[in-house]
């Protein structure tokens, strides 16, 4: 494996300098472009430079995508193998200090740990590497490489299966890069064990985001009827089993998932207690409140409703609807911990949506914690897109 320096095989002049400047930034987008020199493809490295000349930055670029560059460095500094290594050496640092009894986390998070394009996920022994980037998907070799140098992992997968590599002017594949094996594994977060699909899972497999809140709210179960609301493959309604709930009801409309949940309950022999159906979820709330069943602890973790600034607005309607549902649903002082990973939904609309949702169930929620995605998966200041998941766990009075 070469040393040697990439060198920048074109030049990049902004058109609109006063916007981008001392922001931070990593992505430049085609309208911030004013001149392209030296005839640089998609992946190639490029320096990007202020009208007057200056030096800005070096990234990555792509002539097919909006967004045209993709920073790697606001220094004149040389992009090397060294390069490369250190900046996943960082994110391995960071995880060893944030990430404890698991063994299924996020490694690299993209633009959060300044590997624009790049998303790993460490499930064991096991790296799944997304490459959504020309930039990122040119280096996959290398980056696996020095990825199983630096985190001890035999195997990487790839799940270059996103929607999103065709904005890119990227092929879907999947397949082992480094390695081979069984694709299904077995991870725990905490006393729980869960099986993980990498080739056929959500993401990477698994929701690691979302584990930490798992294991927060699993405070609140201890002796309560729960009601798991897309469900998923269970893993909120598990660890609530596990600490002590009395009944798990899981809803979701996915037959494939609600096997994968049934699994997962016996693995941790709380299947006596957990209960799956599939179902529309809004439709099965409606019929659970006309029969006055409630509940102590009320879950609901939707998919993105929102992948859109214009879809926002019906996103708001929608949750709305649902939270609305789930308060109806939930007995004088249960909790409801509901959430929202669109990222085009800020914190301030999804408590105000929770406040109407509230006001027109005529129940009073008060605030008990407000979280957000795991720590292994860290906000850059300069890159608000790093931040979308949001958590909130109400009391309903």
């Amino acid at each position: 494996m070469s040393a040697s320096q990439e060198a920048s095989t074109g030049r990049v002049t902004l058109a609109r300098a006063k916007e981008i400047s001392d922001s931070g930034h990593l992505w430049i987008y085609a309208g911030f472009v004013h001149a392209v020199s030296g005839n640089p493809v998609a992946g190639d490295l490029v320096d990007v430079v202020m009208p007057n000349g200056q030096f800005y930055a070096r990234g990555l670029y792509n002539p097919a995508s909006k967004i045209r560059i993709r920073i790697l460095t606001f220094n004149e500094e040389p992009i090397t193998e060294s390069f490369w290594r250190g900046r996943i050496a960082q994110a391995v640092r960071l995880r060893k200090r944030v990430v404890s009894e698991t063994n299924a986390y996020r490694m690299i998070y993209g633009e959060a740990d300044r590997l624009p394009g790049l998303i790993v996920d460490r499930y064991g022994d096991m790296l799944v590497m997304q490459t959504l980037s020309a930039g990122m998907d040119r280096r996959k070799e290398l980056l696996a490489e020095l990825l199983c140098e630096e985190t001890g992992a035999s195997r990487v997968y790839l799940r270059n299966d996103a929607k999103s590599r065709s904005l890119e002017g990227l092929p879907v594949m999947t397949g082992f890069l480094r390695g081979e094996g069984p694709t299904t594994l077995e991870v725990y977060e905490g006393t729980a064990r869960f099986l993980v699909d990498i080739a056929r899972g959500q993401k990477t497999g698994w929701f690691c985001d979302q584990r930490e809140n798992r294991l927060a709210a699993a405070r609140f179960a201890v002796g309560a009827e729960v009601l798991e609301v897309f469900c998923h493959t269970g893993a909120f309604g598990i660890q609530a089993a596990l600490a002590g709930a009395k009944s798990v009801e899981g809803l979701d409309v996915s037959e494939e998932a609600l096997a994968l949940a049934r699994r997962h309950a016996e693995l941790n022999k709380v299947q006596d207690r957990c209960h799956y159906r599939s179902t529309d979820a809004f439709d099965e709330m409606r019929q659970i409140e006309r029969t006055g069943r409630r509940y102590d602890l009320v879950f609901l973790d939707p998919p993105a409703f929102a992948r859109s600034k214009q879809a926002v607005p019906r996103a708001l309607a929608g949750y709305k609807d649902i939270n609305l549902l789930g308060i109806r649903l939930a007995k004088p002082e249960g909790i409801l911990i509901t959430s929202s990973c669109s990222h085009h939904v800020s914190e301030q609309d999804f408590w105000r949506v929770l406040a109407r949702a509230a006001q027109d169930a005529k129940r009073q929620v008060r605030l008990l914690e407000q979280r957000g995605q795991a720590s292994d998966h860290p906000v850059l200041a300069s890159m608000p897109e790093t931040r979308y998941l949001k958590c909130f766990i109400l009391q309903v009075l």
